[in-house]
């Protein structure tokens, strides 16, 4: 099994939506292979001990980040019967496949699509576009597909990243700024935009530009985000188009 990729990622339980199952459970413990790497053993043991990685399992998501999406719909009220969903990093599907479930395309005219430059398997009344969202044309095609203003652009993108600290937290928020620009051109009124970003001094400058262009600018970790990860999620409501 290797790392999960750091393109993007995108579950319910049976204790409670969005929430791990409750109860303590026996660590698991993994011993290092011959020719497995430290870095790769600590992964596998975290996911290994991971009751939302179990969760996500048994409930047939595709990652564990499904459960950041779910947990953030609850705080936001992003997904209703009929909405628009712009999934940007959706790879390997996860948020796509909470979103369908709550939009319910097939019978409310509601549309969700999402982007990732990664292969990504189907998932039933969505519209996956294989293609790098940093590419120059990325924007237009995927307006074309969603064919409409959209009332939620989500955006879960993240870079490879470098262990370096600032140089990663600055690379994510010029994936998120680039989110934002493509949020101001395709959000109805009183839309909801939201991006992953990692802690650090750099996002001032975003978060000036959508207190112009948002009602209310806050952020949020859900539950769900790993306790010793710096990731977080800007959240702008209210789109003032």
């Amino acid at each position: 099994m290797a790392p999960p990729s750091s393109s993007g990622a995108g579950s319910g339980s049976g204790t409670g939506k969005g929430k791990p199952p409750r109860g303590l459970q026996k660590k698991k413990r993994v011993r290092t292979a011959r020719g497995r790497k430290n870095s790769s053993t600590r992964w596998l043991a975290r996911q290994l001990n991971d009751p939302y990685v179990a969760e996500a399992k048994r409930h047939g998501y595709r990652s564990r980040a499904a459960f950041k999406i779910i947990q953030l719909d609850d705080m936001l009220g992003l997904f209703k019967p009929g909405r628009r969903v712009v999934d940007l990093g959706a790879a390997p599907g996860g948020w796509m496949q909470v979103a369908a479930d709550k939009v319910k395309p097939s019978s409310t005219g509601g549309v969700v699509v999402g982007i990732d430059y990664l292969e990504m398997d189907e998932i039933p009344e969505t519209t996956i576009l294989m293609k790098d969202f940093t590419d120059d044309d990325a924007p237009e095609v995927l307006k074309q597909i969603l064919g409409g203003q959209a009332d939620v652009v989500m955006s879960d993108m993240a870079p490879p990243t470098t262990g370096h600290r600032t140089t990663d937290h600055i690379r994510i928020m010029a994936l998120a700024e680039m989110a934002f620009e493509f949020a101001r051109e395709v959000l109805a009124p009183d839309g909801i935009f939201l991006a992953k970003i990692l802690q650090g001094g750099a996002q001032k400058t975003l978060l000036d530009a959508m207190k112009r262009d948002f009602k209310k600018v806050r952020h949020v970790k859900p539950d769900a985000s790993r306790k010793d990860s710096s990731e977080m999620y800007i959240v702008g409501e209210g789109f003032r188009g």
